[in-house]
């Protein structure tokens, strides 16, 4: 399943590669279709699975077909969720989706100055992303009026009942138009959430996202804190220690992956690397190769890995994390098949400690820090 197939528009399927998002997640190929069709949904899915995605982006492509049509920029879109960190993630997801349209997006959030969020405000934006606080703070002030609102996100509500916000939730429903749609996402399904979700959904699709953790249970996991232009010699070094396994490297990138298949023959390391730039015959002769053990090491991105089923695969290194935690559960998934234990090893610069709270937060269970 690719983006494309999913009718996506041209603008986000722009944005999308210029980014390097390959292929959506479970949750963005459940999601996506229905929201574009205008469906009220219910989603049951943690933080790291690709759920912003799953609802940025329809959003993003309704309201930039709509604009044909219309020239006031006016709220039409409303992403309520808990805190300030995660707001500001949502909002950056929407400046990448939406980069080739002329949507314009802002994010609110309490405990900083108020009067730059209201110059943004004041100059006209299409899809806002807010903290309950800050936005009823700007709603009583006249700052904000929610009557245009076409789309509504509720996301992390079962978060949302723990910090004590369900309260400003239910004063913010009423301000919304009855005639609109609702995308409500939770990682579990409390009985107050789930009476709230019945009482603004309208015939919702259920999406239901379980956590795949126990396909790890068979995977020793270790954790390298790496500077991240330390990666290669670490890279290096574990592989001349482990030179009689079969071992796949994951690359976020197509240039990465060969950049660091590049650095390993230099280095006596004979490897391959595999992913979308390859040629079909090319891609299949590097994994006919792994598969006979001609090839020891390859290094793939995740679209390539997909078409990785080696049984005796002992060792998986993630040189980069992924985005999307649940991402790491299928690379490291290619070992400790069939009932065979298998290794794990993941490389964490400065910038990925995010990832590991993520797939730590998602599996339920600790990395195991290593030092390098």
């Amino acid at each position: 399943m690719t983006f494309k197939e999913l009718n996506i528009s041209e603008p986000i399927l722009r944005a999308l590669t210029n980014k390097k998002y390959e292929n959506p997640t479970p949750v963005q190929e459940k999601a996506i279709p229905p929201a574009l069709e205008g469906h009220d949904l219910l989603g049951i899915a943690q933080t790291g699975t690709g759920k912003t995605a799953a609802f940025a982006i329809p959003i993003i492509q309704q309201l930039d077909e709509a604009r044909a049509q219309e020239r006031r920029h006016e709220i039409k879109a409303l992403i309520l969720t808990p805190t300030r960190e995660l707001a500001i993630q949502i909002d950056e997801s929407f400046r990448n989706y939406a980069k080739y349209t002329s949507l314009r997006h802002t994010v609110v959030f309490g405990g900083v100055n108020q009067r730059p969020q209201v110059d943004k405000l004041r100059h006209g934006i299409d899809i806002l992303v807010a903290t309950p606080g800050r936005l009823l703070d700007l709603i009583n002030q006249g700052h904000i009026s929610l009557s245009h609102i076409r789309h509504f996100v509720l996301d992390e509500a079962d978060r949302m009942l723990d910090m004590g916000f369900i309260h400003d939730i239910k004063r913010l429903l009423p301000m919304l138009p009855k005639q609109k749609q609702t995308l409500f996402f939770s990682a579990t399904m409390p009985a107050a959430i789930a009476t709230l979700s019945q009482s603004i959904l309208r015939n919702p699709v259920r999406i239901e996202i379980i956590p795949v953790s126990s396909a790890a249970d068979m995977i020793k996991q270790h954790l390298y804190y790496v500077e991240r232009q330390k990666k290669n010699q670490l890279l290096v070094s574990l592989l001349r220690q482990e030179r009689n396994k079969s071992v796949l490297v994951f690359s976020r990138t197509k240039h990465g992956a060969d950049k660091i298949a590049r650095i390993l023959k230099k280095n006596g390391i004979e490897c391959e690397a595999i992913h979308g730039n390859k040629s079909q015959v090319a891609r299949q002769r590097v994994l006919s190769n792994f598969k006979s053990k001609k090839t020891r090491v390859i290094v793939a991105t995740d679209i390539a890995a997909r078409g990785i089923d080696v049984v005796n695969l002992e060792l998986v290194i993630n040189y980069d994390l992924p985005d999307v935690a649940e991402t790491y559960v299928h690379r490291i998934g290619r070992t400790g098949r069939a009932g065979q234990t298998g290794t794990a090893l993941s490389f964490c610069s400065q910038d990925e400690h995010m990832m590991v709270r993520n797939i730590q937060r998602l599996t339920g269970r600790k990395l195991n820090p290593v030092l390098a």
